[in-house]
């Protein structure tokens, strides 16, 4: 039998406000940005409302609580409008993933240096993978010399951020823009 699904309480999101202050007295600050100090909260918000604001706690932690006349919905359309600045502006850094193997011929190499160079360039961190396959495993000196050639490589533009280092069939070494 099945149970008939429970209706999902609408969850509040920003500062509590008006109905939901619950302290019997709050330190109020009124539209302007004046102190008025301790104010039982019933009146305070009837205050509020009369001038057809919102009482909002500002600080609900202090002792007691302070709390602000403003208009809400202004209130939370500007933290909104921050907030997705505040997201615009940030660069998100990515790991780009190089592959070789140890018996790469130079070209090869030449083209994969160029591609780690962009990367870095843009700002995004590089993990250089060296792959071994079959009996490649008996020569991971050749490709310990072959990562370390990379490191030297961009040692001008990059920092290496994880020495090479093996892991199982593979050597890692992660590389990061000056």
């Amino acid at each position: 039998m099945r149970r008939p699904m429970r209706p999902v309480t609408p969850q509040k999101d920003g500062p509590p406000s008006n109905d939901d202050i619950t302290s019997p007295d709050v330190q109020l600050i009124d539209a302007e940005g004046e102190n008025r100090g301790i104010v039982n909260t019933r009146e305070a918000l009837t205050e509020a409302q009369d001038q057809g604001l919102d009482l909002v706690l500002i600080s609900p932690n202090a002792n007691p609580p302070v709390a602000k006349m403003l208009d809400l919905g202004r209130f939370k359309y500007a933290a909104q409008k921050k907030a997705a600045e505040a997201r615009k502006k940030q660069k998100v850094i990515e790991v780009k993933e190089v592959q070789m193997r140890p018996n790469i011929d130079t070209h090869d190499y030449e083209t994969k240096m160029k591609a780690v160079q962009r990367f870095l360039d843009d700002g995004d961190r590089v993990k250089v993978t060296m792959r071994f396959r079959g009996r490649e495993m008996a020569h991971q000196d050749l490709g310990m010399q072959l990562l370390l050639k990379v490191r030297e490589q961009t040692e001008e533009i990059a920092k290496v951020e994880s020495q090479p280092r093996s892991e199982g069939r593979q050597m890692v070494m992660v590389l990061a823009p000056k």
